[in-house]
């Protein structure tokens, strides 16, 4: 993005967020691979947690390895809790402490299909809606029953215990209600869509009820095109039919803007942890001299 281009956009942004009486944000994987939390890529911080089940899986990224196909439950569990301990250990990233920052005094709403815990760490848990769930959390996979079970702390005890790459079999996870096998509550095809994920999605649709009339900024952050009926389409259509409705997509590659929207839409075409500070620093910058004044 060329720096003329760069800047109009940014006073835009700022603009948008000044004006808004609501601002809904979604916010997807970008979001934390700005923080250098990359769940595609083999690098430095994932060597860092999972180098051991690299070198002797072939795994290339933390997600590549949650979906491989280990040969004992043992060795599964032994990835599961590494991952479970490196959402629970990771600090939480730049990008989310300066759109805290940036979002204070607003009235805003924030929609995740991040499962990372990053927002939950950095918000009020009744500001955000994790509609994809959330990595430091268990069901059953069959589901048996209505329920999930925090994990987080056990799974740092895990891997106290894990030899190479492989747990004592007494230490696989079991279902506290019928014995079997337990999951991660994250989506896949057991994902339980129970209480707790109406609770999230309830949250979100009570939540754009009652803000339906008032001028909304539809932000978006780090959304990309492998799940865009979660956050990126319905930002689109209610862009488009909400009288007093604008959308700013941020995003180094997927930041898309259909040509329905040029007159109520904005692209920015590069890196979100850039741009947030950016915006920050001169909302700080504005405040103070307007203090001096």
């Amino acid at each position: 993005m060329l720096l003329e281009q760069y800047e109009e956009g940014i006073e835009t942004l700022m603009q948008k967020i000044e004006e808004a009486e609501v601002i809904v944000v979604g916010g997807a994987a970008g979001m934390s691979a700005a923080s250098g939390y990359n769940w595609y890529k083999d690098d430095a911080m994932f060597r860092k947690y999972f180098n051991v089940f690299a070198e002797k899986y072939g795994i290339e990224s933390i997600f590549s390895g949650f979906y491989y196909r280990f040969q004992t439950e043992e060795e599964r569990w032994a990835y599961l809790a590494t991952l479970i301990k490196f959402v629970a250990e990771v600090p939480v990233g730049e990008p989310y402490k300066d759109l805290y920052e940036i979002l204070k005094g607003k009235e805003y709403f924030i929609l995740t299909t991040n499962q990372d815990t990053q927002f939950l760490q950095m918000f009020p848990e009744e500001k955000v809606s994790a509609i994809q769930g959330d990595w430091t959390y268990l069901q059953c996979s069959s589901p048996c029953h209505d329920g999930i079970y925090p994990y987080a702390e056990q799974a740092k005890e895990l891997c106290n215990h894990i030899e190479e790459t492989t747990i004592p079999s007494s230490m696989v996870p079991k279902c506290p209600e019928c014995g079997g096998d337990m999951e991660l509550w994250v989506r896949s095809f057991v994902f339980l869509e129970g209480s707790k994920y109406k609770s999230e999605k309830d949250k979100y649709r009570n939540f754009l009820l009652e803000n339906t009339n008032k001028k909304v900024l539809f932000l978006e952050l780090g959304v990309g095109q492998m799940t865009p009926m979660f956050i990126k389409e319905p930002f689109w259509n209610m862009t488009y039919t909400w009288t007093d409705a604008y959308y700013i997509t941020i995003n180094p590659k997927d930041a898309l803007l259909p040509a329905e929207l040029k007159d109520k839409g904005l692209a920015i075409h590069e890196d979100i942890a850039k741009v947030l500070r950016t915006v920050l620093e001169k909302q700080k910058n504005r405040y103070r001299k307007y203090n001096f004044m």
